[in-house]
């Protein structure tokens, strides 16, 4: 299959392996930014694969993960109410609020329902025009332009009662706020080819002159992530730190333009609260004041909620890249799929969820455990 099964080769897979060996002399600690790469390093064992100077710390991009507590408590309070549809993609179903989740309040009789696209939800407002129907719209840049441009529509078409609930993130701050930490350890970064291929690379050239740190453009197939991996080790070998286009089959300098213009139209960065890791400045959109009439948020005017984290859960050290999920002594015991703590062991994109279906438990795989490309 076209962009798969070459990207999967095993000999390929060997040959990138061996160069990258052959290269690493010292330790390096490279951040992949993605939680859909953190699932194709886990699931294919990549990061075993690699020489022992070589660590891979996961990152908080998963768009699920990062959704705060109070973005989902004001969920979950507006898709109760017996006038509301409220819909969603799946993977935001069973993430826990601070009592219930999405699943528990349609099982007492909210109306929610999975869609596969906002322009479904707009759909289903034109057909209920008594009701008022939501979307719950998170994620970073690439499901913020479609979501921008369903606003959009709402308002070309005159279509009252629809309303977006908006909690989406930016990556560029969000790499600012890990490396200003005081406890980061990252010397590169595998950044997101999906979201380049949205917002292109010009935000990266004055994060890898400030932090001296490389930043490659990776894709998600086992020898995008090789690839990506040996061009930022060359990097940190030779004392580099520049921007390098790993996926270009997908992303280009500039960008997707006209979605860049649509975010610009609905859309105005603000502040951002991440889950687990605290308020990122101009980390986040809103809606503008042009379309602030369809924000749910104003519109069913809920505030003054207040949340508590499980005292249990380090889903926010996991984000952060201070501990692997096995290391949370909640992992696959008192925190797992079906009885999840944090969104890290719901999402389909969650590292704590990939060490779980991978069956990394903090011991090494024997050899019928593992699934290795090579």
């Amino acid at each position: 299959m076209k962009y798969l099964d070459e990207f999967q080769d095993p000999a390929l897979a060997r040959r990138l392996l061996d160069d990258i060996h052959a290269t690493v002399t010292r330790p390096w600690a490279l951040m992949e930014v993605c939680g859909g790469q953190t699932h194709s390093i886990i699931r294919h064992g990549i990061d075993q694969l690699l020489p022992d100077e070589v660590e891979l710390i996961h990152g908080p991009g998963c768009p699920v993960c990062v959704t705060p507590l109070e973005v989902i408590d004001k969920a979950l309070d507006i898709a109760a109410r017996p006038d509301v549809i409220f819909c969603s993609f799946g993977d935001m179903l069973r993430v826990p609020g601070s009592d219930r989740d999405l699943f528990q309040v349609r099982s007492q009789g909210g109306d929610v329902r999975v869609v596969y696209s906002p322009l479904d939800a707009l759909k289903i407002a034109q057909q209920n025009p008594h009701r008022e129907v939501v979307f719950f719209g998170i994620g970073f840049e690439t499901t913020a332009p479609p979501n921008a441009m369903t606003v959009h529509q709402a308002n070309r078409l005159g279509i009252p009662n629809f309303s977006l609930l908006v909690s989406h993130v930016r990556v560029p701050p969000a790499i600012e706020a890990i490396m200003t930490s005081p406890s980061c350890r990252v010397q590169a970064f595998l950044a997101a080819g999906h979201v380049c291929s949205v917002m292109g690379m010009g935000e990266y050239p004055d994060l890898a002159e400030r932090f001296q740190v490389p930043i490659v453009v990776t894709g998600f197939e086992p020898l995008d992530i090789l690839e990506g991996i040996r061009r930022t080790v060359r990097q940190l070998e030779r004392g580099e730190h520049t921007v390098d286009n790993a996926y270009p089959r997908a992303v280009r300098t500039e960008g997707n333009p006209a979605a860049q213009a649509m975010l610009a139209d609905v859309f105005e960065v603000t502040d951002r609260a991440w889950r687990g890791i605290g308020t990122i400045p101009a980390s986040g959109w809103r809606l503008s004041e042009r379309y602030r009439r369809f924000d749910a948020e104003h519109r069913f005017s809920v505030s003054g909620i207040t949340t508590r984290e499980p005292a249990a859960c380090r889903s926010g050290e996991v984000l952060q890249g201070l501990i692997k999920p096995h290391e949370c002594e909640a992992f696959g015991t008192t925190c797992t799929p079906r009885t999840p703590l944090g969104a890290t062991m719901v999402s389909s994109e969650g590292a704590c969820a990939a060490y779980f279906l991978y069956r990394r438990l903090g011991t090494p795989p024997t050899p019928l455990e593992a699934t290795p490309v090579v």
